[in-house]
This record gives structure tokens, sequence and C-alpha cells, in this order.
């Protein structure tokens, strides 16, 4: 049985909130879930880019935490 890891991209919108989408691997499937609104979609590849585009276009959430100004 594979294991399955979990990593997350979160974006922050105009308003100061966060918004986390999770995505988690079991072997090479990859399923989405969005924290805020329960978002879910299964993703083999590119599943981070997914999850951004998720986040600024249903959340408006474009602000990355991990940038560096």
């Amino acid at each position: 049985m594979p294991s399955m890891t979990t990593s997350k991209v979160s974006r922050w919108d105009q308003h100061g909130r966060e918004h986390i989408v999770r995505v988690r691997r079991a072997g090479v499937q990859r399923s989405l879930v969005c924290d805020t609104c329960g978002w879910r979609r299964g993703a083999q590849f590119l599943p981070w880019l997914k999850a951004e585009e998720h986040l600024a276009e249903a959340h408006q959430a474009t602000l990355d935490p991990s940038a560096e100004s």
C-alpha cells in the first residue's frame, strides 16, 4: 500500500485572509482539496499549478507568502 504525503499551496487575498489548497499524493495519483470552499480535483500532472489557479480564480488569492519582497 503506497504511503500518502500531503503538501499545501497557500496564498493570501487582498483582505489578508489565507487560503490553502492541500495536495495529497498516493503513488502517482494526486488530489487537491481547498480548505476554504471544499473544492476537490484529481490532478496527475502539475497539481501545484492547478491549486494556484483555483486560489486565484475562486478566491482572488494571489499573494505568495514564500515570495521574497
